[in-house]
């Protein structure tokens, strides 16, 4: 049934391949959450059985799984509480009634969803953070590749002056996606390499410029005030720049991602968040906590390491994905 209600949405295009595509890319989201649906879904089913009947008890059951896949305490609380308003409002009695609850109050908390757009500005600026590891360099080579593949014009700066290998691993991205980079001297002060970059861009009629940061730790002041310069240095540089700022957290480190959001969110206002290797953890309920914990929305995802493998991320897959009955399928 979710499958049909997949392949029902997005008719526009109106041509069987595109049809096909969003398929087999719900197939891999369906695939890359299996360990977060293992953790979920197989505890969830056995509380939803039909005759149970719905009590405090088996609230406070469904509380404890949802903390359990990271979707956190807070927004965990803040979710059963809707669930018991709706329960309470439309009668309900028997557990086996709550899956399609969850599922619709899980949707709002996700909120609406915001995918990445360029928009007038010319070069459009995308300021990227997120401490190593997480995929950021990864996600960059993705970006510049979903861009030029559109037909855009992307440099990189490459505004990692502080780890020797983020130059060279930047430099393989940008020539696998057709894009330009923009490097330092030696020692070069990043916020002089993005400044340099910004008149770059303007000068090569650039359409995108996809700024890299350290991956600097979350808790060292001295990195963070560096990233709050670059954020004021681009905005001199370029009316309305960065105009889109990007943080990256890696899926499978659950609470620790929320945390690191949060104290990004303080140096550089963020407007949207990439949440990376989906397919590596069972702790892939830190999507749903996002929103609600920082209010700055989940735009992208990513399943994989393919060029492909970076969606914008739609609300609606992700629970019907999150919520795929393996057995039921044909």
């Amino acid at each position: 049934m979710l499958r049909n209600l997949f392949k029902g949405e997005d008719k526009s295009h109106g041509e069987s391949d595109v049809v096909d595509k969003q398929g087999n890319w719900f197939n891999r989201l369906k695939s890359g959450l299996a360990k977060t649906r293992d953790q979920f879904l197989s505890q969830l089913s056995g509380l939803l059985r039909v005759g149970r009947r719905i009590d405090e008890e088996l609230m406070e059951e469904i509380e404890e799984i949802l903390i359990q896949s990271d979707v956190g305490v807070d927004t965990t609380l803040t979710l059963m509480d809707n669930v018991r308003e709706r329960v309470k409002a439309e009668g309900l009695s028997d557990s086996s009634e709550l899956a399609s609850v969850l599922k619709s109050e899980i949707l709002n908390l996700l909120g609406e969803d915001v995918p990445l757009q360029i928009k007038d500005e010319k070069p459009y600026t995308i300021l990227v953070l997120g401490v190593n590891g997480a995929g950021k360099t990864t996600t960059i080579g993705k970006l510049a590749s979903r861009f030029t593949t559109s037909g855009h014009r992307v440099l990189v700066a490459a505004g990692d002056t502080f780890r020797a290998a983020a130059e060279d691993q930047l430099s393989i991205w940008c020539e696998r996606a057709g894009a330009e980079l923009i490097r330092g001297g030696e020692n070069a002060e990043p916020a002089s390499v993005v400044f340099d970059a910004i008149h770059a861009a303007k000068h090569r009629d650039a359409d995108v410029l996809i700024v890299d940061t350290a991956g600097r730790l979350h808790t060292k002041k001295p990195l963070m005030d560096e990233l709050s310069k670059i954020g004021r240095v681009m905005e001199r540089a370029h009316t309305g720049a960065p105009h889109e700022v990007l943080l990256v957290v890696d899926g499978t480190v659950g609470q620790n991602a929320l945390m690191q959001a949060k104290v990004f969110n303080d140096t550089v206002p963020i407007t949207g968040v990439v949440v990376t290797k989906l397919d590596g953890t069972a702790k892939g309920g830190i999507v749903i906590a996002v929103n609600a914990e920082i209010g700055a929305p989940v735009k992208l995802i990513g399943i994989g390491e393919k060029l492909d493998d970076l969606r914008d991320f739609a609300g609606a897959d992700f629970v019907d994905a999150l919520f795929a009955d393996e057995t039921a399928e044909a």
